[in-house]
């Protein structure tokens, strides 16, 4: 593992964004932003984020598709929901809660958290546990640098994730199907892993509301929902912690919730996807273990039982 993860590429090795770009995609996601009032006249300005070694070769779905066909539950059920509601959402000033077991505890700015950043853009599979993909130009940075930078105790096993609870402005909080705040977790090794970033934009611009404005989760071998959005609290714990989606419906959504077409959910099935923006007739692709990941992950879950006990 250690050796497949060496910095030993260059920005030469990565396929260059201008190749992913196109006047209609950019032309239509603003339209989207525009409409959803989504971040703002001052938040178009451009991120500079470098290209990143670990970005896969596909191209990206529009802006359009990203911004305005996504689950964000807090805005409400339907997939053209955030980018109606979610303009509502004052994102700055923004805190994280850092606590539990760590050396620096405390609530962090966002500019504390972004002092010394250097920003990427990971290009990434991103698969919904609803059997739809999309590919997304995320930017943002490894959760990793931000953990050894508060220092993670010896005895924290997990890291707990909170969604900003604030139902006057998070329209669906007002329902309680969910109990509130949404609330995540992962494996310590899993959040210290370099595929792990915490996204602060996409298509190197700051992120849309929709989509998890201003700073979100992002696990690409793992279903959607474990990508959680909006985040105001990052815990370090020793016992595995409370997962929205994993206490609502534990038979249906387990803990780790990896990307596994061999594991169908109980009501469908995972072998094959979706792929948004491909038409209403486009054929649907098979989906990969570990939604594409498996050489880089795969050794984290060695001798689990990925179908019955650790799904």
């Amino acid at each position: 593992m250690a050796g497949r993860w060496k910095n030993d590429l260059t920005h030469a090795d990565v396929t260059p964004k201008a190749a992913f770009l196109n006047r209609r995609q950019v032309m239509a996601g603003a339209g989207a932003l525009a409409a959803a009032g989504g971040i703002g006249g001052a938040a178009w300005a451009k991120l500079n984020a470098k290209p990143s070694q670990y970005s896969i070769s596909e191209e990206p779905n529009s802006l359009q598709d990203i911004t305005t066909y996504n689950n964000f539950y807090e805005f409400g059920t339907d997939k053209g929901d955030p980018a109606r509601h979610a303009g509502a959402l004052t994102t700055d000033p923004w805190s994280i809660t850092i606590d539990g077991l760590v050396e620096k505890p405390g609530e962090y700015s966002m500019e504390q958290i972004m002092e010394g950043v250097e920003l990427e853009e990971r290009i990434y599979r991103f698969r919904c546990v609803e059997a739809w993909s999309m590919i997304v130009p995320w930017v943002g940075f490894e959760l990793a640098d931000l953990l050894n930078r508060v220092g993670v105790k010896p005895e924290a096993k997990y890291v707990a994730f909170e969604t900003l609870l604030r139902p006057e402005e998070m329209q669906g909080q007002r329902r309680q199907f969910i109990d509130w705040p949404y609330r995540e977790g992962l494996r310590l090794d899993e959040a210290m892993h370099p595929l792990t970033i915490m996204a602060t934009g996409l298509y190197d611009e700051p992120m849309p509301k929709q989509n998890g404005a201003p700073i979100r989760l992002v696990v690409p071998w793992k279903y959607g929902f474990k990508s959680i959005k909006s985040v105001v609290r990052i815990s370090l714990v020793e016992e595995e912690p409370h997962a929205s989606w994993n206490q609502l419906i534990p038979r249906e959504y387990g803990f780790y919730s990896n990307v596994n077409p061999e594991r169908s959910h109980p009501r469908w099935s995972q072998a094959k996807e979706r792929r948004v923006g491909g038409g209403l007739f486009a054929q649907k692709i098979p989906t990969l273990m570990f939604n594409g990941y498996e050489d880089e992950v795969a050794s984290l879950y060695e001798g689990m039982d990925l179908i019955n006990e650790h799904f």
